[in-house]
């Protein structure tokens, strides 16, 4: 399994960083959540449309290292088509493959996942990875407020 986490890594963090899904600023949003990591930099917005609780477009822009922005272009991919309630659930899947309990085997059915388990051997890239998820996580929670 590591060597196919190691394999992802190169193959699906090159990919989303050389071409990130919905890299741009759209001309309007229902809500737009900032994605800051004052120590490296790392800065994303993303950029929601929704109807009622489903969001039916999502698109980020900004700047950050390839893993930071690959993580972000992901989950902009991950969010079309979701609603709300789907939200935490994916959220917390990949924050376990990034930090799995116990130092545990990463698992998931995502291979776009998979590919961030190799972080955890780069110390600080675990914080690129997540960076987005828990700018997302941040918002869900004022948006249940």
């Amino acid at each position: 399994m590591k060597d196919r986490a190691a394999q992802l890594y190169k193959e699906v963090i090159l990919q989303h960083s050389k071409h990130p899904y919905h890299y741009q600023k759209p001309d309007q949003a229902d809500h737009v959540i900032e994605a800051y990591n004052q120590f490296c930099g790392d800065h994303f917005h993303l950029y929601l449309s929704m109807k009622g609780d489903q969001i039916t477009q999502a698109f980020f822009h900004g700047y950050g290292c390839a893993i930071s922005k690959a993580s972000t272009s992901i989950l902009t991919q991950m969010l079309e088509g979701m609603s709300i309630k789907e939200l935490p659930a994916m959220v917390a899947e990949f924050q376990q493959v990034v930090h799995p309990a116990d130092q545990e085997e990463a698992a998931s059915q995502m291979d776009e996942f998979l590919a961030f388990a190799a972080a955890r051997k780069f110390p600080g890239r675990d914080k690129c990875a997540l960076l987005p998820w828990t700018a997302l996580e941040e918002w869900l929670t004022d948006v249940d407020s």
